[in-house]
């Protein structure tokens, strides 16, 4: 008879993984403590989530304004047009390949269900920098965009689990 069930090994990972997310730097002692589980245990579930893919990789939360940098997210609607062997070319990440060569740091490239059909979340220098990708992406994959709508983020009040901690600054804006 198993030490337990899949539904608790799956409320186990979800409650480490939740902790992972608020802050993923955060020690396994720490983690171990939050959900009260040993400190074995927790290592082995994230060495599991890790070979299993469930966790993709650790990424630090950045204050874009203190690096000169601004966040974008880029919507697209499709035509009709088969997309076929080309959907290669999303895959292998070749978009971030063509961000790269404009200056644009591809972040999150999501296909979508809804009114829109592909979303892009990116950072660039500037507004300028951000149509430059749009253009190339239009010029390479014309006859598969029928639109796209590019947002540029004001003020991010969280981002991955993280509050920002100068909330204050929001209130400049009203």
């Amino acid at each position: 008879m198993p030490k337990s069930s899949r539904k608790q090994i799956d409320a186990d990972e979800k409650k480490i993984l939740w902790e992972l997310q608020k802050n993923s730097k955060e020690s396994i002692d720490k983690i171990a403590k939050k959900c009260s589980f040993s400190r074995q245990k927790v290592w082995r579930i994230i060495k599991r989530l890790e070979d299993n893919k469930t966790i993709w990789g650790y990424h630090a939360v950045v204050d874009n304004e203190k690096i000169n940098i601004k966040s974008y997210v880029m919507l697209l609607k499709r035509t009709n047009e088969p997309i076929g062997a080309n959907i290669d070319k999303i895959i292998k990440d070749s978009l971030a390949e063509i961000g790269k060569q404009v200056g644009v740091n591809v972040q999150v490239n999501s296909y979508l269900h809804g009114i829109y059909d592909w979303m892009f979340c990116f950072t660039a220098e500037d507004i300028r920098q951000a149509k430059k990708f749009s253009e190339v992406l239009t010029r390479e994959f014309s006859k598969y965009i029928a639109e796209i709508h590019i947002l540029e983020e004001i003020f991010p009040l969280k981002k991955c689990e993280s509050i920002n901690p100068n909330l204050d600054k929001l209130k400049e804006y009203f």
